[in-house]
C-alpha cells in the first residue's frame, strides 16, 4: 500500500489517541521502504532499514501502533517477547524462530490473499462436486435433448445449493486422510528435514477415507480440497518469503528484561546478554532456514521496545544500540487523554460494551461526566500503583458495568444510562481503600 507518512499518521489517529512522535517515526521507516523499492536494484541492497526503540510504560500504545500499521499495509507482522529467547544452549526459545514465526505469519497471509482472489473458483469447483454426488451423471452416448435436460437441472440444483435449500441433505464425499502440514514454524531446519522424510513416507501410505456428511458440511470439506488443487502452493511459498523479507515487521517487546543493568549482579545476566548477541545477527541481517526455504533478515524491520524502568537503553551492548539507531519516547497517559481514549477511537471500550450489550437489546449510554469521571479513577490508579496505561480502564469499566452486563437478559428492550453517580458508587470504596484497589483495580 503506497501510502505517506501524514498518511499514516491520520490512520493511526483513528485507533491510537496522542504519541504523535512514535507515529511520525515509524511512518517515516514505512515510507522509506516503500522509496527504497522504487531504486535501482543494486542501491535497494545497501538501504539498510531503519530499526526502532520504542521506550514507553506498559499500556501506552507501544504494541498497537505496530500491530495497527501491519493491518494496514497488509503486511508480515509478529510480535514476540525479548524474555521468553535464551542464549543457545539454555532452555528456552531459539531467538531464530521469530524469523521462522515470521515466515509462517506470512505464509498464511499469501495463502489468504490468494484464496479470496480465487473465490469464484473456489465456489464453482465445491458446487460442482456437491450437484455431481446428487445428480445421476447422464450415460455416454446420451441424446442432445437429454444433455440440454441435465444442463437446465444441474442450473436448478445449482441455485438451490446456494441459497442454502440443500443444506441439510446427506451425501457422501472423499475426504484426504493424510496429515497435511505441520504448521510448527519454530523447529530447527534439522528437524523439519527429519519431518518432511516422515511426512513422505507416510503420505505414500495414505488414502482417501468415504464418509457421509450434510451439504453444509461438504462445503467446508471441499473447500480445502479446492484450495489445494486450485492454488499454486509453489507460486504462495515465494511470494511470502519475498514479502517477509522486503516488508515483515518483527516487534521485539520486553526489550528491556535482556538488558543488563550496570548496578545488577544477577546470575542470568551472562544469559541476558547471551540473547541480546543471539539476536544481533538477525538484526544486522543473515540467512535463517526455514520450512518455507532461506529468509534472508537484512531487510526485516525491526520495532523493539521496552519500559526501561530499572535498566537503560544504553544497558544493551553497543552492538545492538547501533542497529536500533530511531529512538521514540512514549508519554505517559493523562486524564484527559484517557478520557479521549475512551470516547474517541472507531473502536474505543465504550463503544465495544455498547455493542456487546445490544445484542441483548440493552441500549447502553454513558454520561459525558461519567467518562471523566472513570478517565480521573483510572490515571489515579495509575500514579498510586504500577502505571499500567490505558489498560487500566478496561479493569475501570468492567468494575462499572459488571452488575448491568451480569443482569442483561433482564433489561431486553431498555435504555441503561452510566451516571457520575453510578461511577463513583462503584468505585469510590475500592478508591479509598489503597490496599483493596491494588488488588481489584
Amino acid at each position: 500500500m503506497d501510502m505517506t507518512p501524514k498518511e499514516i499518521v491520520s490512520y493511526l489517529d483513528s485507533y491510537i489517541i496522542g504519541q504523535y512522535e512514535a507515529k511520525k517515526a515509524i511512518g517515516i521507516a514505512l515510507r522509506n521502504r516503500h522509496r527504497r523499492m522504487q531504486l535501482e536494484p543494486s542501491m535497494q541492497e545497501d538501504i539498510m532499514p531503519k530499526n526502532i526503540l520504542m521506550i514507553g510504560s506498559t499500556g501506552v500504545g507501544k504494541t498497537e501502533i505496530a500491530r495497527r500499521l501491519a493491518k494496514m499495509m497488509n503486511l508480515p507482522f509478529v510480535k514476540v517477547e525479548a524474555s521468553k529467547y535464551t542464549e543457545v544452549g539454555f532452555v528456552g526459545r531459539d531467538v531464530e524462530s521469530m524469523v521462522r514465526d515470521l515466515v509462517m505469519a506470512s505464509v498464511n497471509l499469501v495463502k489468504s490473499e490468494y484464496k479470496e482472489k480465487n473465490a469464484s473458483a473456489i465456489e464453482s469447483y465445491v458446487r460442482k462436486k456437491i450437484i455431481e454426488k446428487l445428480l445421476p451423471p447422464l450415460p455416454s452416448g446420451a441424446s442432445e435433448q437429454k444433455k440440454e435436460d441435465y444442463k437446465r437441472s444441474f442450473e436448478r440444483m445449482s441455485k438451490k445449493l446456494i441459497d442454502g435449500e440443500l443444506d441439510d441433505l446427506t451425501i457422501e464425499i472423499e475426504i484426504s486422510k493424510g496429515l497435511g502440514e505441520f504448521n510448527d514454524a519454530t523447529m530447527p531446519p534439522e528437524m523439519i528435514k527429519v519431518q518432511e522424510s516422515f511426512m513422505k513416507i507416510l503420505s505414500s501410505k495414505t488414502d482417501n477415507i468415504k464418509k457421509e456428511v450434510t451439504v453444509k458440511e461438504a462445503k467446508e470439506a471441499l473447500k480445502a480440497e479446492a484450495s489445494e488443487d486450485l492454488l499454486d502452493f509453489e507460486l504462495i511459498k515465494a511470494e511470502a518469503l519475498d514479502r517477509a523479507q522486503n516488508g515483515g515487521i518483527i516487534f521485539v517487546d520486553e526489550i528491556d528484561k535482556v538488558a543488563v543493568s550496570a548496578k545488577s549482579q544477577s546470575r542470568q545476566d551472562p544469559s541476558k546478554e547471551g540473547v541480546q548477541r543471539d539476536l544481533l545477527p538477525i538484526v544486522e541481517g543473515s540467512d535463517v532456514n526455514t520450512k518455507y526455504g532461506v529468509i534472508k533478515t537484512n531487510h526485516i524491520l525491526f520495532i523493539a521496545a521496552g519500559a526501561f524502568h530499572v535498566s537503560k537503553p544504553s544497558d544493551l551492548i553497543p552492538e545492538l544500540q547501533g542497529r536500533f539507531p530511531l529512538r521514540v519516547e512514549l508519554n505517559s497517559l493523562s486524564e484527559e487523554t484517557l478520557y479521549k481514549i475512551l470516547t474517541q477511537p472507531k473502536n474505543s471500550l465504550l463503544k465495544q460494551y455498547e455493542a456487546l450489550l445490544g445484542t441483548e437489546g440493552v441500549e447502553l449510554i454513558f454520561e459525558d461526566e461519567a467518562i471523566r469521571e472513570m478517565a480521573k479513577v483510572s490515571q489515579m490508579a495509575n500514579e498510586k500503583m504500577e502505571d499500567i496505561g490505558a489498560r487500566r480502564l478496561h479493569t475501570v469499566l468492567e468494575r462499572v458495568i459488571e452488575e448491568i452486563s451480569f443482569c442483561a437478559d433482564e433489561h431486553n428492550g431498555e435504555k441503561l444510562i452510566v451516571t457520575k453517580e453510578l461511577v463513583n458508587e462503584k468505585l469510590d470504596s475500592i478508591s479509598n481503600d489503597e490496599d483493596l484497589s491494588r488488588y481489584i483495580l
